[in-house]
């Protein structure tokens, strides 16, 4: 029953000799993506602070135009770094030490595209629900004002 293990990663660019290799190089590929998402939190460079675009206003059309965009464009790149980051790690997790690599297709997708739903709409709730707390806190008209 037992098999062997594939021991290549990124598509079959780097190879290994052996699954303890693989297990190493894996960690190795994850430690530097970790590392660049510490470096970016730490100095946050200004280049990455600012948003693309404005929201739009007034209208039926500008409304829809903001929802649709807001996932990606109203959200500061250093986010949007944050957030790929962090797909690209759950994906190689997932992928090499979870072994997910080795199922059948069809279990495969059922997993990869149920995971990836619920983060893209965790995702929409916590930056709008962000926003609103932020202009809570922050509006010109502010309802709640800092008392610490």
């Amino acid at each position: 029953m037992a098999h062997e293990h594939k021991l290549e990663i990124f598509r079959g660019r780097w190879k290994f000799k052996s699954n303890t290799q693989k297990i190493w190089g894996v960690l190795a590929f994850l430690t530097f993506i970790t590392l660049v998402e510490v470096v970016l939190g730490i100095y946050k460079p200004d280049a990455f602070m600012h948003t693309w675009m404005d929201p739009f206003e007034g209208g039926f059309f500008a409304t829809i135009g903001n929802i649709i965009l807001s996932p990606i464009v109203y959200m500061k790149p250093l986010n949007l770094i944050f957030i790929v980051l962090t797909i690209i790690k759950a994906y190689y997790i997932a992928w090499d030490f979870m072994h997910l690599r080795d199922e059948t297709g069809s279990f495969r997708k059922m997993i990869v595209w149920t995971g990836v739903f619920l983060i893209c709409y965790l995702m929409f709730i916590l930056l709008q629900e962000g926003g609103y707390v932020f202009n809570v806190y922050n509006g010109k008209d502010a309802l709640i004002k800092h008392d610490f």
